[in-house]
């Protein structure tokens, strides 16, 4: 199969999720959503009223564990959102949606999900009770942009919302969300191209925390949401070697695909297109500001991350590459995972070794599908989801006088239905 042809499948990249306590390691790479104990050693078995298997019927987009961490939820293209009891990874809650999901947040507090879809709008659902099937309610909208991350502020008065054209909205979280959210705190615009992920950085001193975004610009940045001001820029893709100072590179190569806090927020995990590695930052909420600490190697095989996990606390950094519907590839849904463990401000990192990953081989063969994967595949992967990143997110440029053409067959198709 010739590689170009790669551009007409939609892949979906591997997703990793970490308990708050580590007890659960997950991975959702396709339509599969794969569940590992740690504590008991075995894979978690999932159950749902519905019997579907797999347990959604197209790629998953979003996958997250609450802030207590006895809710998770999965979401992605069958336009399907279920909310998981923890304690018995018996889904609780089945919500539809009208349109793809492409993000997810759950409220600290666990009685709220929110989800937005691929046409920009926030929904909003009610956990209070769990029941089997909630109907959501529309919470607010980006208005035709595809959102691309959402995040509530450690607080809990905000939720945030990214999106494709560069835009990062605070929007306060209203006591009854189910009315709608129509106060908006601020808007942190400064990316130059889209905004791919968030997360957020606190301390005693700052307990709503601030900001952090990363993008298709290769920077990650930090914010103050209150006013929405832009505090610092890290030119994370300059500091890892693989843009010059003049940006001048293979255009859209090196966006960062995520974001994760480590050791509560000291330091910063960073995925960057094309970086066999991560990036670490260390972050002073005191002084705002943002530097490298360290760029943190993966020798030995072509592991590029798609998705990092962490529990805060820890310093264990989960991470995994892959890709759904790789085309001729033996392996329908490619996952690969790897552990940076003794991440520390002062000491260097250590990338384990299979043996050394907690939950050794059978987490591996629980989370991957198998135990091995041919290195080139992954290879393969990486410049898949590169490229199924730069097709959703960086919008199209037409001539002018394509424009009107456009609009013509829209319509119609429209007066054909």
């Amino acid at each position: 199969m010739e590689p170009e042809s790669n551009n007409d499948i939609e892949v979906a990249p591997a997703l990793i999720a970490v308990h708050p306590d580590q007890s659960y390691i997950t991975v959702a790479v396709g339509p599969h959503l794969r569940v590992f104990d740690l504590i008991g050693g075995s894979a978690a078995s999932l159950t749902d009223d519905s019997d579907a298997v797999p347990l959604h019927k197209d790629n998953i987009r979003a996958i997250r564990f609450g802030a207590k961490g006895k809710l998770f939820v999965s979401a992605g293209d069958d336009k399907t959102v279920k909310v998981w009891s923890t304690q018995s990874w018996r889904c609780i809650s089945s919500v539809s949606s009208e349109k793809r999901v492409t993000a997810l947040a759950i409220s600290n507090d666990g009685t709220f999900v929110c989800f937005a879809d691929k046409f920009g709008v926030v929904w909003v659902v009610d956990l209070d009770p769990p029941l089997r099937d909630k109907k959501p309610a529309p919470l607010f909208s980006h208005y035709c942009s595809i959102i691309t991350s959402l995040d509530f502020s450690p607080d809990g008065r905000f939720i945030v919302s990214a999106d494709r054209d560069f835009k990062i909205r605070v929007t306060n979280f209203p006591k009854k969300p189910l009315n709608g959210a129509h106060k908006i705190q601020s808007f942190c615009l400064g990316h130059t191209e889209f905004v791919s992920c968030l997360a957020f950085v606190q301390s005693p001193e700052c307990p709503q925390g601030l900001l952090l975004s990363g993008g298709g610009d290769s920077t990650v940045r930090l914010w103050d949401i209150d006013s929405g001001a832009l505090v610092d820029t890290c030119e994370v893709a300059i500091k890892a070697g693989l843009l010059e100072s003049n940006g001048k590179a293979e255009e859209h190569g090196h966006a960062v695909t995520d974001l994760c806090t480590v050791l509560d927020g000291l330091l910063v995990a960073v995925a960057i297109q094309s970086l066999q590695g991560i990036v670490l930052l260390s972050c002073n909420v005191a002084a705002q500001t943002l530097s490298v600490a360290k760029v943190v190697s993966i020798a030995g095989e072509a592991f590029v991350p798609t998705c990092l996990g962490s529990s805060s606390s820890t310093g264990k950094l989960w991470m995994v590459t892959g890709v759904s519907s790789l085309p001729g590839c033996n392996y329908p849904s490619l996952a690969r995972v790897r552990v940076i463990s003794d991440i520390d401000v002062e000491q260097e990192p250590v990338v384990l070794g299979d043996d050394d990953i907690p939950g050794g081989e059978k987490l591996l063969e629980t989370l991957q599908g198998t135990a091995s994967v041919d290195d080139n595949a992954f290879l393969a992967a990486a410049e898949a989801v590169k490229t199924a990143m730069r097709n959703l997110l960086i919008k199209k440029q037409y001539p002018s006088e394509n424009r009107e053409s456009r609009k013509k067959s829209r319509n119609d198709r429209k007066l054909k239905g």
